[in-house]
């Protein structure tokens, strides 16, 4: 059987964090609909954010807990908020 050139493409899988319960009411609050189509560059978005090497998962998770565990998580929903709407989801 021949390769196709979507053989050899590397497939981006949805990061582990965004499985996560917590994650998962951050983008339902924000009304962000991650799917297969979306999630890397949403993934990219919030390690820029953070100022997390990409694809570091295990700190951006990390990082997004100590934001929404600190002193101010409705900033960093509203900043995550207005980077993602820039993506035009």
């Amino acid at each position: 059987m021949e390769k196709t050139s979507t053989d050899s493409m590397p497939k981006y899988s949805m990061p582990k964090y965004f499985k996560n319960i917590r994650m998962k009411q951050l983008f339902s609050d924000l009304g962000i609909e991650v799917t297969k189509e979306n999630t890397e560059r949403i993934d990219e978005v919030i390690h820029d954010m953070l100022s997390v090497d990409y694809p570091n998962s295990a700190a951006t998770w990390k990082m997004v807990r100590k934001k929404l565990d600190g002193e101010d998580p409705e900033g960093f929903k509203h900043r995550l908020k207005t980077a993602l709407d820039r993506l035009d989801l």
